[in-house]
Order: structure tokens, then C-alpha cells, then sequence
């Protein structure tokens, strides 16, 4: 497997580019004559052009393509739209509480990894959940393997014991890649996979009111009402086109407390210019802030996220989510 490369420019490069984009832009001034009408223009717009063309788009697959790296893993996944590969990780051994609320696994101690085939090798990316005193031996067995860490962080205030989030991403062989996990989960006491229940626990809320409010329908997963909403525009790595699939998407879960009572949360996936935005909307509602960071390292236009906590009435909790939704540039419902 293969991390991708990350070469910083040195000082002669860096100034050896200035050179060359100042002598493009004089090029482009004062009494030049252009031998193309709109030539300039032109010439930008072929170049994006060129860029996207270069894009490698993830490629169809079927679930019999990925069996070989459910057996090296030890552990199956679900095909998602024929393009990744995603394997569940909750992490159904833990107690956690936070603020007096125990929080179940689907609410926010949902690791996964994910998998996607391209033309020449196959990405993984993933957020696992793990504890403190895994946190050290998970971070060995992922550098060992060439598994880059890029993102550590926390999804809650407060919480006992204390988890951590650490995002994941590599490039390579998909069966090497299966196997070059498996020691970092090895290092956890994450359970294995069970499969789901034949029926869904029931939601104690509104979820009519929660659907209307939020503009989008929910889905019960677990006694937990979630949404997973993509973003309009494409991201990328530069290189390969990212499916939502892979994480990429806002989430937004309800936990029921009981009386149409919830505990949310989630986070919003934003470029730079949605943060403010969605910071001053979540907190006008009265949800509070829990941390702001990147998952990712090489992702095209640059990602932040944001996740966030309150409990409260489910409905006036979504009606507070909504204007933080509407700050973003949200796939249409």
C-alpha cells in the first residue's frame, strides 16, 4: 500500500513557480496580442477541463468482488450503491455516558471503515471509535501497516470512560489493506459484527414532525433516528473522485429519551466560507459546539466538521438544526 504523496515545494521551487506565474500574467498584459479570440479565458477553462478529465471516478463492483477482503478482515460489510464497500464498527461492548445521558452505539460510537475500488488500486478510509488506553496500540499497529491517522479527535463533551475518533486512509491492494487493519483492530475490544435485528426497536418521537422540520425523511436504525445527507458539489483527493459513502456527509442522529424527548448529535460536513454560518445557526438554537476539524488531508475543496450536542424536545431540536442545514450546500432531499 501506497500513502499518497504529500512533497512540500522548497524555497527555490517555491520561487522558481512565482517566476513563472508572474511571467504568465505579464504575458497576458499591456500590448500582447492574443492569436485566439478569448485566448486566455480559453486556455484556463481547457486546463480545468484537462484536471477534471484526470479524475478517476470509484469503479462498479459487486459484493462477490469484495468477499476476499471480508475474509482477510474477519468481518463482512455492506455494498453501498455498487461503489464502497462499508464495514460497521460499532462499538457495542462500551458504557459511555456523557452529560447523564448513555449514549448508545448508534448515536455516536459508530466506527466503520470503508472501502472503493479505482482503475489501479483501492481506497480505505474510516473513523474508528476506540478508547484511551487502545488509542496508543492502535496508533502502532496503523503506522506499521502504512495506514496514515488523519484525523484524532472526541464527538462528545463529556464523557466516562474516555473515547477518541481517529479517521483512517490508505491507498493500495484491498486484500493488503484488509490485513494491514486487522492488528489495529486486533488492539480494540471492538465485538464482532452481528447481524442486524429482524425488526427495528421502536422511535419514542415525533418523527412526522422531525421530517418536516429537518425537510428531509429519516431512518431507524437501531432506536436511533438518523439522516445522512451528501453534498451538491464533488469532492475529491485531486486525484479520485470521493463517494458520500465514504464519510462524507452531514449525520445527524436522534437518540430517544423518552416523552418525544431526544440527545443529538452528529456533525456537518462545510467548506471554510459555511462554518461561521452554521456555528452562530447551531447556537442560536441552543446546540452546543463540540469540536471543529478536518477528517481528511488531501480532500478537494477543503472539509471542516463540525459536531455538535443538546437534548430537548426532538421536533424543536430539528427545528434548530434546520437553518444550520440551509448555511450548506446540501444535496436536494
Amino acid at each position: 500500500m501506497s500513502p499518497r504523496s504529500r512533497t512540500k515545494p522548497t524555497a527555490g521551487t517555491a520561487a522558481a513557480l512565482l517566476l513563472v506565474a508572474s511571467t504568465g500574467l505579464m504575458a497576458g498584459c499591456g500590448t500582447q496580442t492574443r492569436s485566439h479570440a478569448g485566448g486566455g479565458t480559453g486556455v484556463v477553462a481547457a486546463q480545468a477541463a484537462s484536471r477534471h478529465q484526470h479524475l478517476e471516478q470509484p469503479v462498479q463492483t459487486t459484493e462477490a468482488d469484495w468477499k476476499p477482503v471480508a475474509d482477510a478482515l474477519g468481518r463482512t460489510g455492506t455494498l453501498m450503491k455498487g461503489t464502497v464497500y462499508r464495514v460497521p464498527l460499532p462499538r457495542k461492548d462500551l458504557t459511555v455516558t456523557t452529560q447523564g445521558v448513555t449514549v448508545k452505539p448508534g448515536l455516536s460510537l459508530g466506527g466503520y471503515v470503508a472501502f472503493a475500488k479505482y482503475e489501479h488500486e483501492t481506497m480505505l478510509m474510516g473513523d474508528l471509535v476506540v478508547t484511551e488506553d487502545e488509542l496508543p496500540k492502535v496508533t502502532d499497529a496503523l503506522q506499521a501497516a502504512g495506514i496514515e491517522q488523519t484525523a484524532l479527535h472526541k464527538h462528545l463533551l463529556q464523557q466516562s470512560p474516555a473515547i477518541w475518533w481517529t479517521h483512517i486512509d490508505a491507498m493500495g491492494n484491498p486484500v493488503t489493506l484488509a490485513k494491514g487493519l486487522k492488528p489495529a483492530l486486533a488492539a480494540t475490544a471492538i465485538p464482532p459484527a452481528s447481524p442486524p435485528p429482524a425488526t427495528q426497536p421502536p422511535i419514542d418521537l415525533n418523527t412526522a414532525g422531525i421530517d418536516k422540520a429537518l425537510g428531509r425523511k429519516g431512518t431507524a436504525d437501531g432506536g436511533i433516528y438518523k439522516f445522512s445527507i451528501a453534498r451538491a458539489n464533488t469532492v475529491t483527493d485531486g486525484t479520485h473522485v470521493l463517494p458520500p459513502a465514504l464519510g462524507i456527509t452531514t449525520g445527524i442522529n436522534f437518540q430517544p429519551l423518552g416523552g418525544n424527548k431526544a440527545a443529538i448529535n452528529g456533525d456537518f460536513v462545510m467548506t471554510a466560507p459555511e462554518v461561521q454560518k452554521v456555528i452562530q445557526a447551531l447556537r442560536k438554537g441552543g446546540i452546543d459546539i463540540v469540536e471543529l476539524h478536518n477528517h481528511s488531508l488531501t480532500d478537494q475543496p477543503r472539509l471542516f466538521y463540525l459536531h455538535f450536542w443538546a437534548t430537548g424536545d426532538g421536533v424543536t431540536l430539528a427545528k434548530a438544526l434546520r437553518p444550520a442545514l440551509d448555511a450548506t450546500a446540501l444535496a436536494p432531499a
